[in-house]
């Protein structure tokens, strides 16, 4: 881990914005905090995904992929002595207590097995116990019931750009960013044995993942229909042992379903690279050694130059903003003009 971030809120005002830069002159020594010799200690956990429908009252737009059923039956969720492999992922609402096995970290990721997700958990701390979770806000969640110690989750992709859902996360709860891992995305066209590229009439797989390999499907002639992770959409195609379908996910999830690569590489663009950050309870405690980034959310008040006269603060010291993030503020959403209001006029 060559880098580690931090979150410094405002204590006075609401959380608007999120700014990542890096302090070249800062260089302290990594010291990840060691845990508490009395904290609490659960028994291992069994969970299952939300109900896609009851997932904050919307439809996940993917008919073909009846999730409900898929769940009830796929012997991939099966959580025994069994089928250690394949646990069923961590919900919000459904966790089980668990217990961290001796030295090896429990992380967080969202997704299922064979998730990219999971990839970069394991690079980011090797020989770790991968946790799944079915959405984000569990993997936050079981960071803070100490249920797991770390969460890696993407907040950026160098295609698909940033991850808003986990930035808004980040200001919802009270985590600290640890570290990141970046995390090369190389996509594969999978399929059940015995099918062949030209039997297939449909692919699929997250939106994001659609979305990069856009140009390769176009050739195929392919129809493509989202569900909520790729890896997700590879266990589908080979429960349901489908001909005429095929997924888009990581050589690994063709690994653990069992399911043929048709193709590999067949991302629009190869240079496709996410951005994960490592999450924790506790802070890390920057030293001298080496260079760190530090994030910084903040709200302003309106008025003329302020955004200017915030940056500037950086850019007097030297300091190099490598990212920077606008969320907008809860308490003050947009509103509707008037309708006796045509609008304003620009000049420019």
């Amino acid at each position: 881990m060559a880098t580690a971030t931090s979150v410094v809120r405002s204590p006075k005002a609401p959380l608007s914005g999120k700014f990542t830069f890096a302090d070249k002159k800062t260089t302290l020594p990594v010291h990840i905090p060691q845990f508490p010799p009395q904290r609490r200690r659960f028994t291992p956990l069994s969970a299952s995904l939300h109900d896609s429908e009851n997932n904050n009252g919307c439809n996940k737009n993917a008919q073909a992929v009846e999730l409900e059923k898929l769940f009830d039956d796929a012997p991939y969720d099966d959580v025994s002595k069994d089928s250690p492999l394949h646990p069923r992922p961590l919900s919000s609402t459904q966790f089980s207590n668990s217990v961290s096995n001796g030295n090896r970290l429990r992380v967080a990721y969202q997704g299922v097995r064979g998730a990219y997700s999971e990839a970069a958990a394991e690079k980011a701390y090797p020989n770790c116990e991968a946790v799944p979770c079915d959405q984000f806000d569990s993997a936050f969640q079981a960071v803070e019931k100490w249920l797991v110690d770390r969460a890696v989750l993407p907040i950026e992709n160098s295609l698909g750009g940033s991850i808003h859902r986990n930035y808004d996360l980040l200001l919802r709860h009270s985590l600290h960013i640890v570290g990141e891992v970046k995390l090369a995305v190389r996509h594969c066209l999978l399929a059940n044995h015995g099918v062949k590229v030209e039997d297939l009439k449909r692919v699929l797989s997250h939106p994001q993942a659609l979305s990069q390999c856009e140009n390769t499907l176009t050739k195929l002639g392919l129809g493509r229909e989202a569900v909520d992770d790729t890896a997700l959409a590879a266990k589908y195609v080979a429960f349901r042992k489908l001909n005429d379908t095929g997924a888009i996910a990581s050589s690994s999830a063709a690994t653990i379903y069992g399911l043929n690569i048709l193709a590999q590489d067949i991302q629009d663009d190869c240079d496709n690279i996410t951005r994960f950050l490592m999450l924790a309870r506790e802070p890390i405690i920057p030293g001298i050694e080496r260079p760190f980034k530090t994030s910084i959310v903040f709200s302003l008040e309106e008025g003329p130059g302020v955004l200017f006269k915030a940056l500037a603060v950086f850019a007097l010291r030297q300091i190099n903003l490598t990212k920077i993030e606008s969320r907008p503020l809860r308490n003050q959403p947009l509103r509707a003009s008037d309708d006796s209001n045509n609008g304003l006029n620009f000049n420019g």
